[in-house]
Order: structure tokens, then C-alpha cells, then sequence
């Protein structure tokens, strides 16, 4: 290589590096992208009812605005309340289950080896004891917790107040010959992304309402922290579902065991049924992940940016096909191969 080539070469290892240093600003920052997108797409439907951008824009966060007020008013103390009794219970938990399988033990022959106790089931699991204790980490210290909620806030309505400029400024990035390309894959990949935020809502929306009226019936304490966590849980593909089901299977064990069983297969029954039937509908249009692709995303960006990489795992993964599917195999690979 040539003197510019290697001054070339020089400049994108810099470049890369000083991206990873400040790769969680960079996760805030799509963050922000996130909301905005779900928001301007609020502003676009009012501005087809005849509203002013501007006016349109205040309508929407002003609505976002009185959702959140109405939210922290009427649903947070009844789930704070009830999530601390589900803290202070589950202690009890463990030890009925330690019990448990002590009993069980001593009545299997002296053959069979002995049983896995609590403590070494939960040692197999580092994966998920990094992610617990990350989890933790984010709400340690509240300070960074309150600013960086306030970076995204901010970030998030100035994106939305002059979003073209934000756009032409990203394609500036990009070669002259190629930026009416990059616009339209922009465009799909908004496209893909609100497509993917609208179906997700009604999901999570569609579990945490099943979940609930179900626990209702089977009168599981605590209903409405478990419908909340699970609807709020289902936005993490795969690892959501399943953990939302560890909370009412902890009170179930402690009031009796055909409940037990009860709420296993009513969780599988509302989890079927949000796959097999609401999924196609709502998501028609969303970009298809495979099964795969999806959890190998969400261990990456679990393990390289924490509890927030892993509950933006998803749309990440979703933008990040677009561009590799039109950028990368049709722009390159599919013409390159037409060439020969």
C-alpha cells in the first residue's frame, strides 16, 4: 500500500476506536432515534387531519405527556406497592422449594443421583447472573440513571423538531453518488422500525391484559404487577416471556400446586396465541428475523452494552438488516455477481 493508503488504513482504526469508546453515548443517541421515529409518526397522522407541524408536534408530546402523568398517577403506587410484597415473599419461596426437593430426594432410591439443589441451578446460569447483576448496575446510581434519561429527552425533541436536518446531515456521510440510495434505505429502515414499535406496543399491550384477566381467574395474588411485567417483559424477545412467568409461579407455589400448573399453561396458551395469531397480523409488514439471528443479536448486544443494549437487541437488529440487505447484498453482492 501506498503512503495514503496506510494514512487511510490509520484514520479508520482511529475511527473505529474512539466509535467503541463512546459506543453507549452512541446507544442513547439511537435511543432517542427510537422515540423519535415512534413520535414523528404521531406528528405525521395529525398533520393528515389538517394540524400545523408545529401544532402537531405539541399535540403529540403533550398527549405522551398527560399518558405518562395519568400513568404515574394512577398505576405506579398500587405497583410499587404490590412489587414490594412480592419482594418481601419471595424468600419464602426458595425455601419451600428447597424443601421441596429435600422431600423429594429422600424419596427417590439411593440409584438415582442426587438431585441439583437451588444454589447449583443458579451457578449454571452466568449468563444470567451478569445479566441480573447488570440490571442492578443501571438503577445503582440514580444521578446517571436521571441525566441520561434527560440526554434521551432532550436528544428525542430535537430530533423530532427538524428531523430533515438531522437526516441531511447523516447522508453527508456518505458518498455524493450514493446519497439519494442511502435516503430511500433510511426510508425503509424508518419504515421497518415503526412498523416494528407499533406491533410490539400491541403485544406487550395484548400479554400484559391476557396475563392479567388469567391470574385473575385463577386468584394469583399481586394480578397487577405480573401483568405489567409480563407486558413490559415481552418486549425482550425470548428471555422476556419466559422470566415474566417466574413471578405468579413463585406465588403459585407458595398457595397450592394445581396452580402451579395452572399458570404454566395459560402462559403458553397467551404465548401461542401472540405468535401464531396476533404476530402475523399486527406485524405483516415488520422486517422477519430469524429465531437465531434474533437471540444471537440479543446475547451481542447484552454482553457488549448491558441491559440497555439488550432491550434495544431488537430494532437495532432490525435497522441493521435493512441496511445489510439493501446496502451490502443488493448495491454489492448481487451486482457483483450480475458482472460476471
Amino acid at each position: 500500500m501506498n503512503i495514503g493508503q496506510w494514512f487511510g488504513f490509520i484514520c479508520l482504526i482511529i475511527a473505529l476506536f474512539i466509535l467503541w469508546q463512546i459506543r453507549n453515548l452512541l446507544l442513547l443517541v439511537f435511543t432517542a432515534v427510537v422515540l423519535a421515529t415512534a413520535l414523528n409518526r404521531l406528528v405525521k397522522w395529525l398533520q393528515k387531519r389538517g394540524l400545523h407541524r408545529n401544532i402537531a408536534l405539541i399535540c403529540a408530546i403533550s398527549s405522551i405527556l398527560v399518558f405518562l402523568i395519568l400513568f404515574i398517577w394512577l398505576i405506579v403506587p398500587p405497583f410499587s406497592e404490590q412489587l414490594q410484597k412480592l419482594i418481601e415473599v419471595l424468600p419464602r419461596v426458595w425455601v419451600k422449594i428447597d424443601l421441596e426437593l429435600e422431600l423429594l430426594q429422600a424419596k427417590l432410591p439411593d440409584y438415582i443421583p442426587k438431585l441439583p439443589n437451588r444454589k447449583d441451578l443458579l451457578s449454571q446460569l452466568p449468563p444470567l447472573q451478569e445479566l441480573i447483576g447488570s440490571f442492578v448496575g443501571v438503577f445503582s446510581d440514580s444521578l446517571i440513571v436521571l441525566l441520561q434519561l434527560l440526554l434521551v429527552i432532550a436528544l428525542t425533541i430535537m430530533i423530532l423538531a427538524s428531523p430533515q436536518r438531522y437526516r441531511k446531515a447523516f447522508l453527508s456521510l456518505f458518498p455524493s453518488f450514493y446519497r439519494r440510495r442511502a435516503d430511500a434505505i433510511l426510508s425503509q429502515s424508518e419504515e421497518a422500525l415503526g412498523n416494528w414499535l407499533k406491533g410490539i406496543l400491541i403485544n406487550c399491550l395484548f400479554i400484559g391484559i391476557s396475563s392479567g384477566l388469567g391470574l385473575a381467574v385463577l386468584q394469583i395474588r399481586l394480578v397487577l404487577v405480573h401483568a405489567l411485567l409480563a407486558g413490559i417483559l415481552n418486549f425482550i424477545p425470548n428471555i422476556g416471556p419466559v422470566t415474566s412467568v417466574i413471578f405468579p409461579l413463585s406465588i403459585a407455589v407458595l398457595e397450592a400446586p394445581w396452580k402451579i400448573l395452572a399458570v404454566i399453561i395459560w402462559y403458553i396458551f397467551i404465548q401461542n396465541v401472540e405468535t401464531y395469531w396476533l404476530s402475523p397480523i399486527v406485524m405483516a409488514r415488520q422486517v422477519s428475523l430469524l429465531p437465531a439471528v434474533t437471540l444471537t443479536a440479543q446475547i451481542f448486544f447484552a454482553r457488549t452494552f448491558g441491559i440497555l443494549g439488550l432491550l434495544l437487541a431488537l430494532p437495532l437488529t432490525v435497522v441493521a438488516k435493512t441496511w445489510i440487505e439493501e446496502a451490502l447484498f443488493k448495491d454489492i453482492l448481487d451486482r457483483w455477481e450480475d458482472n460476471k
